[in-house]
């Protein structure tokens, strides 16, 4: 099935290389049955890539290690659902879901597009084709991953113990779903500055895939938080990584547009700026490809330096110029139609809006990049850290809150005082209610930046919650349904309107998580003896005893050996909950070690032992290299005792090897070392995944068709037919 796979790809890229060629020389010589090619090279790329991915899929499921991809990235003890998931552990398989994304997203917008914009969708279905052309020929020519070795090894190396959790294992699929969808927008937008058709009809295509690759992309985002929480950063979410910040800066740059967009629809204006917004999130989407595949910045998420690099770097300058090109190109089309009519206006929100989201990824993008601009200008890379992203990010933040709250309160075109009173009173009331609240009761007074930004969480609360209160009681006005009916019935006539509201709402509860988690954390790192306590944050923590579990492997990761303590944790002489802490180890191929050493010299992970409640989480972690290293002793002497057994066969050997190991757990239990402990008191951080959960449920309701839309859209199709015989008549 190797083979096949390999033929796919190259069939693959084939077909695109046809559709490309067949649209170009339709769209310039007006052949519609060229361009149908070209549409249906789209679907044919797709059908051929699932046949490929599934190959690739059944050979990981199927422990089918003489493919080489499979052997670096799966083994026997691997579980089955981490089975399915680790082609996107790898550079070759997550190049093939990158792809086979785009061409599913390709042949979607192509479908939905089969009887609109005739003149804009050759060219954008040839700049689709083009993207898979290029990732396709990467998958043929530089990192194929259909390679294979014979004979194949009985056993593969297995996957990374810190991708064995279930967010990571769908973060990339939620990530490459909107890189790719970001190439939608670019492609219909290319279509549109080529031909000069930059009406509204490309726009509302633009913005509904948009809005889909921002809810991806953000889906994506969160769940790697996510999954940093728990593995990487032992309760830390964010540290600032150049990749994490690669995905973070396009749905900057797609939240940008999404709001400017709006002021396009209702007036207009900021076409020049809307088409460089879409063009700008689309490189910063291979931009985001590029850092993950290159290596060429230091990441806990990249694949390492590769021979990927140069071809990304040649996509991306010319996606720049040309880019650049069409958009000064096509400025006599791109004109406003109005002007801004005053400051204190929705527009000028928005515009402002705009402004901090841009100068966000510009900070993010220039300290992201920084060691390699010192490198060139110095000759020596030098990194920048939390500290420095912080003291630009946090002002930005605060801003954009505040925006956030302002902008569905304030009226199109120009505010006028009353109304500016009517809708601004009840929601500063609330934000000064919580800054008195700040200093008097709630303690927060030594952060000024997370004052503010509560007292601007108040405000968007407010005036949000304002203008749900309003629309509902005019909705119950005008029916006599119920109230949670017409709740529903409101939102239902107005998705846009009230989801992007919703989403507002998330942002800034999950913007309240990380103030007061990153603010007003308690942590601590000791060495706890067996029976001894310790506080933090007002919680007594006990270690009462350890635990440990050989070849078992609690947690299904596949760990030969799992050491850990039992913490009791109370607060003012009362019970709270138990923390169970523990470190994973994992054997180590080579056998540098020694017959017992090799079982656990491999990777070591700190498994997080975590509480979460409401107001605050409770967490715990075990620092495994520390608990290696108290143990080192006993596993020289066990080393040392396998091999002075010269006389058994491998097999007796290893059978000792086991059995040494176990009673080396077994001493552990008996006789334990002190647990080198992190410990974290850290209050609301549930609110950020709370927050998270409201922008999806936010952006879903945004993103559902209108009840009624396919029936007006077929409608609208009849009476343009309708039209259309009646002026041949």
């Amino acid at each position: 099935m190797a083979l096949a796979g390999r033929a796919a790809l190259v069939i693959a890229l084939l077909t695109s290389l046809c559709g490309v060629g067949m649209s170009l020389y339709g769209a310039r010589t007006g052949r519609r049955e060229l361009v149908e090619v070209g549409r249906r090279c789209v679907y044919g790329l797709a059908g051929v890539l699932t046949f490929a991915f599934v190959i690739l899929e059944v050979a990981f499921v199927a422990n089918d290690f003489a493919y080489n991809t499979v052997a670096n990235n799966s083994s026997l003890t691997t579980p089955l659902f981490y089975r399915a998931a680790a082609m996107w552990g790898s550079q070759e398989g997550s190049l093939l879901l990158w792809v086979w994304l785009l061409s599913l997203w390709s042949s979607l917008a192509v479908f939905l597009t089969r009887n609109r914009l005739k003149e804009i969708v050759p060219y954008a279905v040839a700049v689709l084709l083009g993207f898979a052309t290029f990732f396709t020929s990467m998958l043929v020519f530089l990192v194929t991953p259909f390679a294979t070795s014979s004979p194949a090894p009985a056993n593969g190396a297995g996957l990374d113990p810190l991708l064995r959790n279930p967010s990571m294992m769908i973060h990339p699929p939620m990530l490459y779903s909107g890189y790719t969808f970001f190439t939608i927008p670019f492609a219909f937008a290319v279509g549109a500055l080529i031909t000069r058709r930059v009406d509204a009809e490309w726009i509302q295509l633009a913005r509904r895939f948009a809005l889909a690759s921002w809810l991806f992309l953000g889906i994506g985002i969160v769940l790697g938080a996510h999954w940093a929480y728990y593995e990487i950063g032992w309760g830390g979410y964010w540290g600032w990584d150049a990749v994490e910040n690669a995905a973070l800066m396009p749905w900057l740059i797609s939240t940008a547009f999404l709001h400017s967009l709006m002021i396009q629809e209702k007036r207009g204006m900021l076409k020049v700026w809307n088409a460089s917004l879409v063009l700008g999130a689309s490189t910063l989407a291979i931009v985001g490809t590029f850092l993950v595949r290159s290596g060429v910045l230091s990441s806990i998420h990249a694949f390492g330096a590769s021979t990927l690099g140069v071809p990304f770097v040649i996509l991306i300058a010319v996606m720049v110029v040309g880019s650049i090109y069409l958009v000064v190109s096509r400025r006599d089309v791109l004109r406003s139609e109005h002007q801004l009519d005053s400051l204190i206006s929705r527009e000028a929100a928005f515009m402002l809006n705009n402004i901090v989201l841009v100068a966000l990824a510009f900070v993010i993008f220039w300290g992201t990049f920084f060691p390699l601009i010192s490198g060139a200008v110095t000759g020596t890379e030098s990194e920048v850290g939390a500290p420095w992203f912080d003291r630009y990010t946090v002002p930005l933040a605060l801003a954009l809150v505040a925006l956030a709250g302002i902008g569905p309160i304030i009226p199109w075109r120009r505010a006028t005082l009353a109304h500016l009173r009517r809708n601004f009173a009840l929601p500063l009331a609330a934000a000064a209610l919580i800054l008195v609240l700040s200093f008097t009761t709630l303690g927060i007074s030594s952060s000024p930046a997370t004052v503010t930004l509560f007292c601007a969480v108040a405000f968007v609360l407010t005036s949000i919650g304002q203008e749900f209160w309003r629309g509902f009681i005019a909705r119950r006005a005008m029916s006599s349904e119920a109230p949670p009916l017409a709740l529903l019935s409101m939102i239902r006539r107005n998705r846009r309107r009230y989801g992007g509201y919703i989403v507002h709402v998330g942002i800034a509860i999950l913007l309240l998580g990380i103030a007061a988690s990153s603010t007003f954390t308690h942590t601590a790192f000791t060495n706890l003896a067996r029976g001894r306590s310790t506080t933090l944050g007002g919680y007594r923590m006990t270690n009462v005893r350890p635990t440990a579990s050989i070849v078992t492997d609690p947690t299904s990761t596949g760990a030969l050996l799992t050491l850990g303590v039992i913490l009791r944790v109370t607060r003012d002489g009362r019970y709270v909950m138990t923390l169970h802490p523990t470190a994973e180890f994992y054997p180590d191929a080579s056998g540098a070690e020694g017959p017992v050493g090799s079982l656990i010299a491999g990777d070591q992970v700190s498994e997080l032992s975590l509480n979460t409640s409401l107001r605050r989480d409770i967490s715990a972690a075990i620092d495994a290299a520390e608990i290696q290293t108290a143990l080192q002793g006993e596993i020289n002497q066990a080393n040392a005792l396998v091999v002075k057994d010269r006389a058994a066969g491998p097999a007796k050997q290893t059978e000792l090897s086991y059995f040494l190991l176990a009673a080396i757990a077994r001493g552990y239990l008996h006789d334990p070392p002190t647990a080198p402990l992190k410990l974290a008191s850290t209050p609301l951080v549930v609110w950020l995944w709370i927050g998270a959960l409201i922008v999806l449920a936010g952006g879903l309701i945004a993103i559902w068709p209108p009840p009624g839309a396919m029936t007006g859209r077929v409608r609208a199709r009849y009476l343009a037919r309708v039209a259309q015989e009646l002026g041949r008549a």
